[in-house]
């Protein structure tokens, strides 16, 4: 599982707990992914809603907590400006359940109320949610007591004019709960990082609850461009080799410390990483749970990454080969990535292929093995009926690749008509999209992105 999900990028539904470990074991830092063949003129208007929230009751008999709920607009195309964006919230399933304050930018009429949102963002454009509303426990609401949101949006502009958002598509689940909630201080990604720079990540945990955690426990995973995380004697520290997964370090710390409601805890000393001479694309994922079995009542909290960009290149390459053969013979031909570093580069966060290698077959042979990874398609990119006998074939990469990485794909080639040198192309290319599109930006030669393979 993956942080953001293709096509829908900023809706996370899973606890946080699974977040951490399978979204940077399977899953960064790169562009969304689209199919090549996705029509280039089509938009679609999307509202980016909490998919669900847990509201204390109040401590003491007091009043419960506010929390802010983040609703907002974004489009899916960004060759069009989309303005006047218009949310309708409406609330009427939080009957005895929950309370809401209205912020500025909307108009309520009973429990409806429509949302101005004057400018609504592209994907991947820097994203922002346009309307905070303020929630609480509902007075006298009980424990497990439960009600939605729901919303709907239009906007105008698109490739019709106007966008509607799926219709019955979008809610939020307010539940009224009990019990501790640990909350990680936002931390700021650090973009200007150089090999070798050791940084300070500013760790500070607070409970927002409604009843003390009796101890926690705080779990850390390091891409594998980070390293000389800070030694603490509560924690253990624990590596992986990549076998199945990108390398990672794994730090688990377990405190005894009680936080009563509103305490907070901070580190006995600074959390500090070291960049390697490979890191490019890092990335820190911290998660905190409460100790003695109690359950967290918001898991939206206690969870949260740290983008770490350093400043370095991974010279991605690609080998061609050469074969030779009588009409009828058979040869392989093996066509060769190689990372040349100095940094490795993974996918962490989208789970993609770091590329596909890609050969456009020679004139006068056919492909009668192909291997497992490897596509067949037509020479235009669609769907070819058979495994064998294409035209092209795209292979994808793993999701990451070390800094010295390299693999070899070997196809079975029948020579059919000997035809003096005969060529086929070689390349690479993004997981989406074409030779250009969503560019290699950290690959300082893209010169050796191509080969050939040639016949006789």
């Amino acid at each position: 599982m993956s942080l953001f999900s293709g096509g829908r990028p900023l809706r996370r539904r899973s606890a946080a707990a699974l977040a951490v470990a399978a979204g940077l074991l399977t899953a960064g830092l790169a562009a969304p992914a689209f199919a090549d063949d996705d029509p280039p003129q089509s938009d679609q208007l999307w509202i980016h809603e909490p998919y669900e929230q847990t509201l204390p009751i109040g401590t003491d008999g007091g009043q419960p907590q506010s929390r802010t709920l983040g609703v907002g607009l974004y489009h899916d195309n960004q060759n069009f400006t989309v303005t006047d964006g218009r949310l309708t919230v409406d609330i009427s399933g939080l009957t005895g359940v929950a309370e809401v304050t209205w912020p500025d930018n909307c108009t309520p009429n009973g429990t409806t109320a429509v949302c101005d949102v004057p400018v609504v963002p592209g994907l991947g454009a820097d994203y922002e949610d346009q309307v905070m509303l303020k929630v609480r426990a509902a007075d006298g609401a009980a424990v497990g007591a439960h009600g939605t949101i729901a919303y709907e949006a239009t906007a105008t502009g698109g490739p019709d004019g106007t966008l509607t958002a799926p219709h019955a598509s979008f809610d939020t689940t307010l539940t009224v709960g009990s019990g501790p909630d640990l909350a990680i201080a936002p931390v700021a990604d650090i973009k200007d990082g150089q090999p070798g720079d050791l940084r300070t990540i500013p760790l500070k945990i607070t409970n927002n609850g409604n009843e003390s955690a009796n101890g926690f426990t705080v779990q850390l995973y390091a891409s594998y461009g980070l390293t000389d995380l800070t030694r603490y004697d509560a924690c253990t520290y624990t590596t992986t080799d990549g076998t199945d997964y990108a390398p990672m370090a794994k730090v688990v710390c377990t405190f005894d410390q009680v936080l009563a409601p509103g305490d907070s805890f901070e580190l006995p000393e600074p959390l500090t990483v070291r960049l390697t001479p490979h890191a490019l694309n890092e990335r820190l994922d911290i998660d905190v749970e409460p100790g003695g079995g109690a359950q967290d009542i918001d898991s939206q909290n206690d969870y949260t990454i740290v983008q770490i960009a350093a400043a370095n290149t991974a010279d991605f390459s690609v080998t061609g080969d050469a074969i030779t053969g009588a009409a009828g013979a058979t040869a392989t031909a093996k066509l060769t990535f190689k990372n040349n570093g100095p940094a490795w580069f993974g996918n962490l966060g989208s789970g993609d292929p770091v590329a596909r290698v890609r050969l456009i077959v020679p004139q006068g042979t056919t492909v009668t093995g192909v291997p497992s990874d490897c596509i067949p398609r037509t020479l235009d990119g669609a769907s070819y009926p058979t495994r064998t006998g294409a035209p092209r074939y795209d292979c994808k990469l793993p999701y990451w690749v070390l800094e010295n990485a390299q693999s070899t794909v070997a196809f079975s080639v029948r020579i059919d008509t000997v035809v003096p040198g005969a060529t086929g192309a070689v390349s690479i290319h993004p997981a989406y999209g074409e030779f250009g599109q969503w560019p290699f930006d950290f690959d300082p030669n893209l010169t050796n992105n191509t080969a050939l393979l040639t016949v006789n």
